[in-house]
């Protein structure tokens, strides 16, 4: 195995987060696996079954949280802090944004976005100290690619995209590099937590109801096309320890095809595709 590195990773109670946390830690690596429930976060300890797995309590939304965070993990580590900073906790939350909360599109960017950058900020100085280390911030296809009734995430994520990018210029001085995490469907709880956000705002009067109607359909079909996360924790071990790691990873295969060919195909074909995907082309002309 390469250098065992000390890792620390958001949202790391389920998905991504939590596959990345239990197959990193088993691998040899320290791994800080965090979020806000701490009964869950002891059922993934105890899944990891390894003593480089350790359970930290973060809110990324929470300032005093943070900071409890980042003593803790000063403590832990005698001072040295965490050589990675694996950014991914966040949700996705979907809707027409006609009907989408002033409130819920500021939780949205709370979480995924003004919550990234706080833990960001909170544990650089170790790393500018050591003169090393590793951001990952977890993105999305999304972050490239918007489609409709998502329109709040994907902003969120297009949001972390021109961070990550600033930051990796900002910070390759220090020899800490900024990596991006692109996944496309993966096989987690996020379609769930997604669906959950839609039922907020379903209601038969909308102007959108149609599309409500066509929700569970939509999350059974992406379901089908998702891939395991084998595929996005295999992109994080790279961007923690390869030498020169790329400054974007997209996975699965067909999600990094998509991705590519959507900057070639028209404008006025791709917003066809997509509307007709999602049931935008079955609503009333006024």
């Amino acid at each position: 195995m390469a250098v065992a590195r000390t890792i620390l990773i958001t949202g790391a109670t389920t998905g991504i987060g939590k596959h990345a946390a239990v197959t990193l830690a088993r691998k040899g690596h320290r791994v800080f696996a965090t979020g806000r429930n701490l009964e869950a976060l002891g059922r993934v300890v105890a899944e990891a079954a390894t003593p480089t797995l350790e359970a930290l309590r973060l809110d990324v939304t929470d300032a005093a949280s943070i900071a409890s965070a980042v003593e803790e993990v000063g403590r832990r580590t005698s001072g040295e802090g965490v050589y990675a900073l694996v950014n991914n906790a966040g949700y996705g939350l979907a809707g027409p944004l006609e009907e989408v909360s002033d409130a819920d599109l500021r939780a949205q960017f709370d979480t995924n976005f003004f919550g990234l950058m706080a833990v960001t900020r909170a544990f650089l100085p170790a790393m500018r100290a050591r003169r090393a280390g590793r951001i990952v911030n977890v993105s999305s296809s999304g972050g490239r690619v918007s489609i409709p009734m998502v329109g709040a995430y994907h902003a969120s994520k297009f949001a972390v995209e021109a961070l990550s990018d600033a930051l990796r210029m900002e910070l390759a001085h220090l020899n800490v590099r900024v990596v991006l995490i692109e996944p496309g469907p993966i096989e987690s709880e996020f379609g769930n937590r997604l669906v959950a956000e839609v039922e907020k705002y379903r209601r038969q009067d909308s102007p959108y109801a149609p599309i409500y109607a066509r929700i569970d359909a939509m999350k059974s079909r992406a379901n089908a096309f998702a891939a395991p996360p084998d595929c996005v924790t295999r992109a994080i071990e790279k961007a923690i320890v390869g030498r020169w790691p790329r400054a974007r990873y997209v996975m699965p295969f067909s999600t990094r095809l998509g991705v590519w060919l959507s900057a070639f195909v028209p404008t006025f074909v791709l917003d066809a595709v997509m509307k007709r995907a999602i049931g935008l082309h079955q609503l009333t002309r006024v």
